[in-house]
């Protein structure tokens, strides 16, 4: 099992940035963004059953930031639009088994990719 997140950097407001997250060996099972911005605590950001296909996004991001799947290449992405200096963080991927209602939880996340920083700035 292996997550491998990629695709950050530094980003102007207002701009775009996409992220991947390679899980490897991973199946039927929910694959989620989380973020911890500096001096904060980790928090969810999106999710998707790689089977099936149920999504989910936290508040903050909804309207701007969009999680797809390419099964083929055992990808997730997180297309991220209308950057805000709040979205700077450090985010991370990770993979669960867990009932969908819980899939917010990072708690019930087992495998976790490295982080990749997004810098948004003026």
């Amino acid at each position: 099992v292996q997550l491998q997140a990629s695709g950050g950097g530094l980003v102007q407001i207002g701009g775009s940035l996409r992220l991947s997250c390679v899980a490897s060996g991973l199946t039927s099972v929910t694959i989620g963004w989380f973020r911890q911005a500096p001096g904060k605590e980790r928090e969810f950001v999106a999710a998707i059953r790689r089977s099936g296909g149920n999504i989910k996004y936290a508040d903050s991001v909804k309207g701007r930031f969009t999680i797809s799947k390419d099964n083929a290449k055992e990808t997730v992405y997180l297309q991220m639009n209308s950057l805000k200096p709040e979205d700077t963080a450090v985010y991370y991927c990770a993979s669960t088994r867990v009932v969908w209602s819980l899939v917010s939880d990072q708690a019930r996340y087992n495998y976790w990719g490295q982080g990749t920083l997004v810098t948004v700035s003026s």
